[in-house]
């Protein structure tokens, strides 16, 4: 888990940025109808849509454009094909793309472009998935902590693998089957993740210097304003001078 915090702390602001441009909306609406659509339209039943449900309301989603999610999803409105691309960025760096698409012809030609002009390549399916293991990753504001020790004893307790406490974040990761554990001791602690998510997460970094090591970041935050992809992986470590590197460049 090297470098998760930093890296989810220094997202914290792009995601606002995302959030007034309305992208944060479109991959919420998506996940909601796709989850829906795959597990039907009861969250108490389906998992994956109660967490989606919790994603779009943390992200102040109103509650009228969840419901026609959802609604769509049921009816099979709408036509989204779930696909996992694989790649590299400069540097060596592990890349694996979450993608919804009407067109897998098309996303993943554009794909290939963006990874071709950043430097990188698009790879064969099985190329970096076994540099990652699925995850439920927590991330929770360290103000919304009162009590830390009894924070991770409960967690420890819980299943959580991981605790992770940098400035202004905690990251707690835990196994993909014990995610309802975990999500049911902060219910019962009373503490509101700013994110839970069922995510990628690597099992090794890679380290590179600055200069190597934006060329990395440009290509990862362009994949992730592609209209098709949901979410973005990668195993760069973000060490403290790259975390304040890409701070200030932000």
């Amino acid at each position: 888990m090297a470098g998760h915090s930093k890296w989810a702390q220094i997202k914290r602001k792009k995601a606002v940025v995302d959030a007034k441009r309305g992208a944060l909306f479109t991959r919420l609406v998506r996940e909601l109808t796709v989850a829906a659509r795959e597990g039907g339209p009861n969250p108490d039943f389906n998992p994956r849509l109660r967490l989606a449900i919790q994603n779009a309301r943390r992200a102040n989603m109103p509650k009228d454009v969840i419901e026609r999610a959802i609604s769509k999803g049921e009816s099979g409105a709408e036509n989204y094909t779930e696909v996992v691309y694989e790649g590299y960025a400069p540097g060596g760096v592990a890349v694996l793309i979450e993608a919804m698409t009407d067109n897998t012809n098309r996303t993943v030609s554009q794909l290939r472009t963006l990874f071709s002009r950043g430097g990188g390549s698009l790879a064969t399916s099985g190329a970096v998935s076994y540099l990652f293991t699925r995850k439920g990753v927590f991330t929770i504001p360290a103000e919304r902590i009162p009590d830390e020790e009894r924070f991770l004893e409960a967690l420890i307790e819980g299943g959580a693998e991981d605790v992770e406490i940098g400035e202004g974040t905690a990251v707690v990761t835990c196994a993909f089957e014990d995610f309802g554990a975990v999500q049911a001791v902060l219910d019962r602690l009373g503490i509101e993740p700013e994110e839970a998510s069922l995510a990628w997460v690597p099992t090794s970094y890679v380290q590179l210097g600055w200069e190597e090591a934006q060329k990395a970041i440009r290509l990862i935050e362009q994949l992730e304003e592609h209209d098709d992809v949901q979410k973005v992986y990668h195993n760069l470590a973000m060490t403290e001078e790259i975390a304040a590197k890409y701070a200030e460049a932000s």
